[in-house]
C-alpha cells in the first residue's frame, strides 16, 4: 500500500526525519511508535501532503503519492480539528462533501454511523457543547465516512475513557477487516499488541526498530521462564539457570529464572522433574512496552513522562 523510500524533512536547524524508509501493507494495521518529538507527526504530514519531504519519495500503491490520493486517504488528527461553533450533523456532512460524497450520499453515511456509535442525539448539538472524547468520536466519524482505503490515525485514543477506547478499537479492526489498511500512530503500547501486525519505531528523527509485532517479541526474548512447582530443590542448578525471584503462596512456590547459553526449556523440564512436582511452566517474551522503553533507552530518547 505504501513504500516510504529514504524521507528527509529538516526544520531550520531541526532534522524532522532521517533517511527513513518503511514499507507498509495493504491491508494491515501498522504501529508508528515512538516518544513525542521522534518525528512520527513529520511524516504522517508528509503522506497527507500537508508538507513536502525534503528528499526521498512515498509511493501509493506502487504510484508516486500525489494529490489524486487524497481522497483515499483519511486522517485523524491528535489535535482536534472541528469548529466550535457548528453543528456536529452539518460539520460531518460538510468535511464528507470536501471527500467527494454528494450530499445525499453523505447524509446516508452520517446516520449509519450515528446510530451505529448511538451518537444520534448529538446531531444539532456544537463542537464547543462537547468534552474532549466526545469530540474525538465526531472526528473519527468524519474521518471514515468517505471510506478511505488508508486511514490514518495519530493517537486515537487520547481523550477517551476505557468504554469508549474499546468501542473505537472494535471499529478500527472492523474497518480492518473489510480491507482498509490502517497507520495507527501512538506512544502508548497499551494497544500496540492488539491492534497491530506490524511496527516501526521511530526516535530522534530515525527508524530504530521494524518488523512484524510477533518477530520483534520473539527476537527480544532474554530466555526467562516462570516455574510454577511443590517440592524442593536438591540439586544446585547454577550451571543451568540463573533465579532471578523465588516466592510462594498457599499452593505453589515460583521462581523466575535466566537459562545459560544454550539451555533449552527441556533441560530445565529434565532438571526439576526429577526433584519436584512442577505445575507450570511458562516462557516470558517481552511485551512492546518493554521493548520500546529498552530501545528509546538505547539511542538516547526521552521517554513520555507516563512510561518513565
Amino acid at each position: 500500500m505504501l513504500s516510504i523510500r529514504n524521507i528527509v524533512k529538516q526544520y531550520a536547524n531541526h532534522t524532522a526525519l532521517s533517511g527513513v524508509s518503511i514499507e507498509i501493507e495493504k491491508g494491515s494495521v501498522f504501529g508508528l511508535l515512538g516518544p513525542n518529538g521522534a518525528g512520527k507527526t513529520s511524516l504522517i504530514r508528509i503522506i497527507n501532503q500537508i508538507t513536502a519531504p525534503d528528499s526521498g519519495e512515498i509511493l501509493f500503491n506502487g504510484e508516486r503519492l500525489s494529490s489524486k490520493h487524497i481522497e483515499r486517504i483519511g486522517y485523524l488528527p491528535e489535535e482536534r480539528g472541528l469548529y466550535k461553533k457548528m453543528e456536529i450533523g452539518e460539520q460531518v456532512l460538510y468535511l464528507a462533501q470536501l471527500k467527494n460524497l454528494s450530499k445525499s450520499e453523505a447524509i446516508q453515511r452520517a446516520r449509519y454511523w450515528f446510530e451505529r456509535l448511538e451518537i444520534q442525539s448529538w446531531w444539532h448539538k456544537k463542537v464547543e457543547e462537547l468534552s474532549k472524547g466526545m469530540q474525538q468520536k465526531v472526528q473519527f466519524v468524519a474521518t471514515v465516512m468517505h471510506q478511505p482505503e488508508l486511514l490514518i490515525l495519530d493517537e486515537p485514543f487520547s481523550g477517551f475513557d476505557p468504554i469508549n477506547v474499546d468501542i473505537i478499537t472494535r471499529e478500527i479492526l472492523d474497518l480492518n477487516k473489510q480491507g482498509t489498511t490502517i497507520i495507527f500512530s501512538t506512544h502508548r503500547m497499551e494497544s500496540v499488541e492488539t491492534l497491530c501486525d506490524s511496527i516501526a519505531l521511530i526516535n530522534k528523527s530515525q527508524k530504530i526498530l521494524d518488523g512484524k509485532v510477533r518477530d520483534i517479541r520473539y527476537a527480544y526474548r532474554s530466555h526467562s521462564y516462570k516455574v510454577t512447582y511443590n517440592g524442593h530443590i536438591i540439586n544446585d542448578g547454577s550451571s543451568l539457570f540463573e533465579i532471578m525471584k523465588q516466592h510462594e503462596d498457599d499452593l505453589h512456590k515460583h521462581m523466575t529464572v535466566k537459562l545459560h547459553g544454550e539451555r533449552t526449556a527441556n533441560d530445565l523440564l529434565q532438571f526439576l522433574i526429577p526433584q519436584v512436582q512442577v505445575a507450570g511452566l511458562e516462557e516470558i517474551i517481552p511485551s512492546m512496552h518493554d521493548i520500546f522503553i529498552a530501545k528509546v533507552k538505547e539511542t538516547g530518547g526521552i521517554l513520555p513522562e507516563e512510561l518513565q
